[in-house]
């Protein structure tokens, strides 16, 4: 099961309130966007497009303590970008999208 957690922000924050708001609220921010456009770049079946905005979400996953779906990402990314699609790893990155959505949520 996919479970988001803020322990590499509360590292970064150590400590200081106002530092781990201010990278949950970018993270909140940021992240329906980019979700947003990964799924209309899937429209358009361009493979770099595609690349380009998991390269971009997959840092929000190491954030949120998701090392296994950061990695599984760096792999979709790769072969997006050598014109190959696994229909395995993308079924993973949308749940692991998924499950985002929802813990934002609750933070």
């Amino acid at each position: 099961m996919i479970q988001p957690n803020l322990n590499y922000i509360e590292q970064l924050a150590r400590g200081d309130d106002s530092i781990r708001q201010t990278l949950i609220q970018v993270i909140k921010d940021e992240f329906p966007d980019e979700k947003e456009e990964y799924f209309e770049c899937l429209k358009t079946n361009n493979l770099e497009n595609i690349a380009s905005n998991v390269h971009r979400i997959k840092h929000k996953f190491s954030i949120l303590g998701l090392e296994k779906s950061y990695n599984s990402a760096v792999i979709l990314e790769e072969e997006l970008r050598n014109n190959q699609s696994n229909q395995g790893l993308q079924e993973e990155f949308e749940n692991t999208l998924a499950a985002i959505t929802k813990y934002l949520k609750t933070i």
